[in-house]
């Protein structure tokens, strides 16, 4: 940030997506990026874009161990300031003066673009603006006329000088309106063209892990995200809830330290409250080392919904077979849940109907559901040559019957073939 105009993302949750976003959004445009960032963007399969002639780098700007106070932003965003790694900062007093701190390190001639409502009292040097953004709360950008149905997310992205009409999320979730009105803000400060951001935020494909869909099917869905705060998790939820009102919502929680756990299991439980399912799994310590009396009991007994379970890890895949999920969301940040090989979703295709199986590598598996399948099917693959398999992370996708592999686009990441692969049904 001392050799280009840096572009700062900072903020307890949202980070990660709305500064992906903004790299996207450059990326796609004439005035391009270079870019480090906290997640791995689908787009790019990489945190990491770089561009000879751009003078702008997005960043994602940490707060743990007061990190992002070594940066010098020429613009800043900041997304959230609830309190949290409470381990390092001991108070939330602490923990908002760090933020402010943050705020002071924007250059002259600069800005800050907080969210409305925040606790922050921001502490500019002269010279640098400051701006508010939310979703639907007004503010000098914000998102009007949302339209949510038929799985898309339609807005209008109103800024201080005009309106540009009908801005679609390539990932549709009721969260990403307000992500999405942070990226575009710091994009048209900078002027990117609203056909640009229109382009942009609809071929947006996501972080991974980051309300990342693995399954996405007329009577399953399975979503994997990186929500480990309890403001995070309650917006996860209600995301889903949002874009599948009436459907049952099965929650796999993994905490994620023990100091945090300690610190918000209240919290937590409230937020894990809104699901009709929960299943509970240990403590992920991280770097920490146990804290006595704190376990996921804190959590688990304060939940309220009917159906909750605290469930080990090894037996984890066993109970996602029984429980015949209709949507299944898995949260945390740990190495949680479905991370391994150790589970895979068969799609067994059978002249017009695909079946569902559920189990591990090497069990026998029977099919659970059948339902009518599209004409056509696109879904992103990680391949394994000279097999009928392919697997990412814990996935596995098995195409057999009467659908074939019509084209395939690879690529390498980390030593393994990827592919978006297109099947067709004759």
């Amino acid at each position: 940030t001392q050799s280009s105009k840096g572009l700062c993302f900072a903020g307890t949750h949202g980070k990660t997506t709305t500064s992906s976003m903004a790299a996207h959004i450059f990326h796609e445009s004439p005035i391009g990026c270079n870019a480090f960032l906290g997640g791995i963007l689908r787009n790019y399969n990489s945190n990491l874009i770089l561009s000879e002639q751009s003078p702008f780098t997005v960043i994602e700007a940490d707060e743990y161990d007061r990190s992002f106070h070594w940066l010098h932003p020429y613009m800043a965003v900041v997304t959230a300031t609830d309190p949290d790694h409470l381990d390092i900062y001991g108070t939330e007093e602490a923990y908002l003066e760090s933020f402010a701190h943050f705020t002071s390190l924007i250059q002259p001639g600069g800005c800050l673009i907080m969210k409305k409502g925040m606790r922050l009292v921001p502490n500019v040097k002269e010279g640098v603006k400051i701006y508010t953004y939310s979703a639907r709360d007004g503010g000098d950008f914000h998102a009007g006329n949302i339209r949510i149905g038929d799985g898309t997310i339609v807005f209008d992205f109103v800024t201080p000088e005009g309106v540009f009409a009908d801005i679609e999320l390539g990932v549709p979730v009721e969260i990403n309106i307000e992500n999405a009105v942070a990226a575009m803000a710091i994009a048209w400060l900078n002027a990117v063209s609203g056909d640009d951001l229109r382009r942009a935020m609809a071929s947006f494909k996501g972080a991974k892990r980051r309300f990342e869909f693995w399954v996405r099917r007329p009577d399953r869905v399975m979503i994997d995200d990186y929500a480990h705060h309890p403001d995070e998790l309650k917006a996860s939820i209600r995301s889903v809830k949002a874009l599948y009102p009436g459907r049952r919502l099965s929650v796999i929680f993994q905490p994620h330290l023990y100091s945090r756990t300690r610190d918000f299991a209240p919290q937590f439980a409230e937020a894990l409250s809104l699901a009709d399912e929960v299943f509970l799994l240990d403590i992920y310590p991280a770097r920490e080392l146990p804290i006595p009396g704190v376990t996921s009991k804190l959590i688990f007994d304060k939940i309220t919904c009917r159906n909750k379970e605290l469930c080990l890890r090894e037996k984890l895949l066993e109970r996602i077979k029984e429980c015949n999920f209709d949507i299944l969301l898995t949260m945390g940040a740990g190495d949680k849940i479905i991370g391994s090989a150790d589970v895979c979703f068969v799609f067994v295709f059978k002249g017009d109907r695909w079946l569902v199986e559920v189990g591990d590598r090497n069990s026998r598996i029977e099919p659970r559901v059948g339902v009518p399948c599209p004409e056509r099917h696109i879904e992103r693959h990680a391949l394994q040559l000279g097999s009928g398999d392919s697997v990412v992370g814990g996935l596995m996708v098995i195409a057999r019957g009467s659908a074939d592999l019509c084209a395939v686009e690879t690529f390498v990441e980390h030593s393994q073939l990827y592919a978006e692969a297109e099947y067709s049904f004759p």
